[in-house]
């Protein structure tokens, strides 16, 4: 298989303009989504808890805490679904992945601010 023919096509499908945040941070998800002929944008707000895979393929996972129960979402990071993230405030993490924040809720779950950034 022809590897080259690959990495050209998922070159054309990356965003130019790919949001930059990191994992802690505390992000808004314009989501686009598509109801019967009309299309809206709903927005997720939460922690990112992690970052995957390259390139075209990447994808992050937010997770936030909806009446008492977690709900985590996963987008891919070049998807046209995906509107636009912003970063609401930047964390303090000294992982990778946050799996631990799962077991956590309330106050406890929250990530510490990163100031100096």
């Amino acid at each position: 298989m022809n590897y080259e023919i690959i990495k050209e096509l998922e070159k054309e499908q990356l965003k130019e303009n790919a949001p930059q945040f990191s994992i802690g941070d505390t992000v808004r998800v314009h989501n686009r989504i598509k109801e019967g002929n009309r299309e809206r944008i709903q927005i997720f707000e939460g922690t990112v808890l992690k970052i995957q895979g390259g390139g075209a393929r990447t994808t992050f996972t937010v997770r936030k805490e909806s009446s008492g129960i977690g709900v985590e979402k996963t987008w891919p990071l070049h998807s046209p679904n995906v509107e636009k993230v912003d970063v609401v405030r930047r964390g303090k993490v000294r992982r990778a992945k946050l799996n631990y924040l799962r077991s956590l809720s309330g106050k406890k779950a929250k990530v510490k601010a990163l100031n100096d950034r």
